[in-house]
This record gives C-alpha cells, structure tokens and sequence, in this order.
C-alpha cells in the first residue's frame, strides 16, 4: 500500500514546519500532532500511512504513544517511524521494541527520510 497520508507528532513547531514541508514538495498529504496524546487521537480519526514519532514531548512521550498504538486494534497496522534526538544505540532499540518500524535521529535528512518512506 503506497503512503499517501502521513502524521507528524512533534512539539516543536520548528521541526513539524520542516518535516511538513520536506514531505508536502514530495507529494505527501500532512497531519500534524503537538503531542503524543494528540497524536494517538488523529491516529484514530484520521487513519494516516505513517506516523511519524518525536519522542521526547510534555505529557505521553513517543516511546508511550508508539506503543500505545502499535498494540491498539484500530491503528496497529499504521507503521510508526521515530525521529528523534536521541541517538544513543539504546534509545534505537527500545524504539523498535515499543512497536516503531524504523528510528531516525535528528536533524532528519530529507532524502533518508523519503528513501525509508519509498521503501514501505
């Protein structure tokens, strides 16, 4: 199934502009989330091809909201990508154990980015 819609869930206005834009000049449609829970609830109602996952955000981090929805019936087929500053080889593989399909550390770049989104 080709990516068409993909969920940006991030806090940082900064880096929702940059990935929204990076993803939209690709041809993507964009849904943006400030926060984990909020990204967990567009998940649910707007049912996008990717989700892309910060990790360190106020409230449910990334790890949590990855997990929640990697497990919950309605949204564990959505694969979940996380973009993060947190690099370290730990920090990847308890992402990838919350449910995450892939794990990129910022500042993303933008050809590694649509290349893992292609590759889906």
């Amino acid at each position: 199934m080709p990516v068409k819609k993909i969920l940006v869930v991030d806090d940082s206005p900064t880096e929702r502009a940059y990935l929204t834009e990076i993803l939209s000049k690709a041809g993507y449609q964009i849904v943006t989330a400030e926060n984990g829970e909020d990204g967990i609830a567009k998940a649910k109602s707007e049912h996008p091809d990717l989700v892309l996952m910060d990790v360190v955000m106020p409230g449910l981090n990334g790890y949590q909201a990855t997990r929640t929805l990697t497990r919950d019936e309605d949204t564990k087929n959505i694969p979940v990508i996380v973009c993060t500053s947190k690099g370290q080889e730990t920090d990847k593989i308890w992402g990838l154990r919350q449910g995450a399909l892939d794990y990129l550390v910022k500042p993303v770049k933008a050809d590694e980015l649509l290349a893992k989104i292609a590759a889906l």
